[in-house]
């Protein structure tokens, strides 16, 4: 075996089927941090002329110019192979102390557990805990199995395995979910593919739901630099309302409230007036009103949008076999559209087109609790009925003694911020 750095093609030909291929591993990710201020190093291990390990790993500088090596998602390697994981780590210890580093992180797209829809331990998967016992015997320091999104990387995930077709599983999505994605058709609501044109809307929209969810959110000009390296892996997906049919729509419903208003007078003429009848018509009134009023709004909305408008917007990527939801947010005064459910169905129809095997929904917590913060992330996701599943986590490696001192500062810096 023999440890060196990759060409670009020699490295996107190893990746290339890889099942542990993630965008975070790719050249074009690699580029927009180069334009970012990272350096970029790609290194693997051989076997003869074929690659058998690898890793796209960033260089940045940090306190003292010392300098720390990170690799999302990586190291490409498999972890039940102890002589070669051994050897890459050796190998990567020298090449990263070489270059002048002190510390390497990394957060393997390896999966740890299994769970069910409900977030359960699935029994028919065993936890992979050879793989993080073979790296805590060589050196790797386990930052542990966070709960919550307090890592680099989301450990929790929500998985859509596309093992049926899509119809067959849409049966299987919860009573709501099918509920509200045909609701969004019905009230006008339709998606379609954004291009460079739309990254303005995108990056409002997002930012303007992370405030309201209180979530980091990107800027306008790293979208634009997203888009200048990693376009060939993004679909930016629009959901816009259509005036007309949400209009016509809302007319139908209103149409149907006053039938049924007229139903229950009918009844009142014939049929002794009591509680029950009472009700009915109290009700009926009620659907009446609330229709009425949503006229006035699609009316107003018609006039001030007669093109339509973009109220939602998801960035989904593919990543090795899997396409991945990475960001989604939606306008708040029309959460009631809940373009969402639309948007996610876009993204699964194309997932099954372009032939992958998982749609991954990407971060959720492990907190199941409904009363969580975080858990309405969680609940939207499940209506899906997949997987919940779990990464085997973040590792630090130690490369020279100053990872003690920045351990310290950083544990120091906490202490300062409580």
């Amino acid at each position: 075996m023999k440890f060196g750095t990759l060409t670009e093609l020699e490295y996107r030909k190893f990746l290339e089927g890889n099942s542990q291929a993630s965008f975070m591993q790719t050249v074009e990710l690699a580029n927009l941090k180069k334009e970012l201020g990272s350096n970029v190093h790609y290194v693997g291990i051989k076997k003869g002329n074929k690659v058998v390990a690898g890793s796209m790993i960033l260089e940045d500088s940090t306190i003292f110019s010392q300098k720390m090596f990170y690799a999302p998602r990586g190291l490409i390697v498999d972890y039940h192979d102890q002589e070669l994981l051994a050897f890459f780590t050796k190998e990567l210890k020298k090449y990263i102390k070489k270059q002048g580093g002190f510390i390497f992180t990394m957060d393997p797209n390896v999966i740890y557990r299994v769970r069910t829809s409900e977030g359960q331990i699935d029994p028919n998967y065993e936890a992979n805990q050879t793989a993080i016992d073979n790296l805590l015997a060589l050196g790797y320091h386990h930052h542990g199995f966070n709960l919550y999104l307090d890592s680099r990387q989301a450990r929790w995930c929500y998985l859509f395995t596309l093992d049926e077709d899509y119809e067959s599983k849409k049966v299987k999505f919860s009573k709501s979910t099918r509920k509200n994605i045909d609701f969004c058709r019905k009230r006008g609501l339709m998606v379609r593919e954004g291009t460079i044109d739309d990254l303005e809307v995108m990056s409002e929209i997002f930012e303007l739901t992370s405030k309201r969810r209180d979530f980091f959110s990107r800027s306008l000009e790293y979208y634009q630099k997203m888009y200048k390296h990693m376009k060939n892996l993004m679909t930016i997906y629009i959901a816009y309302l259509d005036p007309n049919i949400y209009y016509q729509h809302t007319l139908e419903l209103l149409e149907e409230a006053k039938k049924n208003y007229q139903i229950v007078l009918n009844k009142m003429e014939k049929d002794m007036v009591g509680s029950r009848l009472l009700s009915q018509k109290e009700n009926a009134l009620k659907q009446i009103e609330k229709y009425e009023n949503e006229l006035q709004k699609a009316e107003q909305f018609k006039k001030e949008n007669p093109n339509g408008k973009d109220i939602g917007c998801l960035l989904s990527l593919r990543s090795g076999n899997e396409y991945l939801t990475l960001s989604s947010g939606v306008l708040e005064e029309y959460k009631q559209f809940t373009p969402k459910y639309l948007m996610y169905e876009h993204h699964i129809k194309e997932a099954y087109k372009e032939g992958f095997k998982y749609c991954n929904f990407y971060g959720i917590t492990g907190d199941f609790d409904p009363n969580g913060r975080y858990y309405g992330i969680y609940e939207f996701k499940k209506g899906f009925n997949g997987n919940v599943i779990e990464y085997i986590g973040e590792f630090d490696l130690k490369i020279t003694n100053f990872y003690w001192i920045y351990k310290f500062l950083k544990h120091l810096k906490r202490l300062i911020r409580r």
